[in-house]
């Protein structure tokens, strides 16, 4: 492993991740045809300032300086696992109605299989788009 993803690793799980009540959002572009959930949650965020992505917390900044971004078409596996484990951590912290960019959502996603699941077993988090997290998930099972 190389010296930047070894620093990665140690990032995910170690940076902050602490977001405040009702201000996660979320979005689903990998293995997609385009980035349209991406270009949503952007906007979504541009006109409400008050709500977080992972790339707004303390760990998310560090990843993407370090250059750390993916994409939509084939992402790298070892950076697809870096951000599960930061991704992992911020669904663990969140509490209240979490915002999703959603759509198409492939189930190789961090969406589907790593940020739904831990939703799922966070107590602290209620609904997802204003939809009782278990309804909104069901459409991903």
């Amino acid at each position: 492993m190389n010296e930047k993803l070894r620093q990665a690793f140690a990032i995910a799980q170690t940076a902050d991740v602490l977001t405040p009540k009702d201000s996660v959002v979320l979005y689903s572009i990998s293995y997609q045809p385009s980035d349209d959930n991406k270009r949503k949650a952007m906007e979504y965020l541009r006109l409400n300032p008050d709500k977080k992505m992972l790339d707004d917390t303390e760990c998310g900044k560090k990843l993407i300086a370090l250059g750390l971004e993916t994409g939509n078409e084939s992402p790298d596996a070892e950076i697809l696992k870096v951000w599960a484990i930061a991704s992992e951590r911020f669904i663990k912290a969140a509490t209240g109605n979490l915002t999703a960019f959603v759509d198409n959502a492939d189930k190789r996603s961090t969406f589907v299989s790593v940020e739904l699941p831990m939703i799922l077993k966070n107590e602290q988090i209620k609904t997802i788009n204003s939809i009782d997290k278990l309804e909104f998930a069901e459409k991903f099972m």
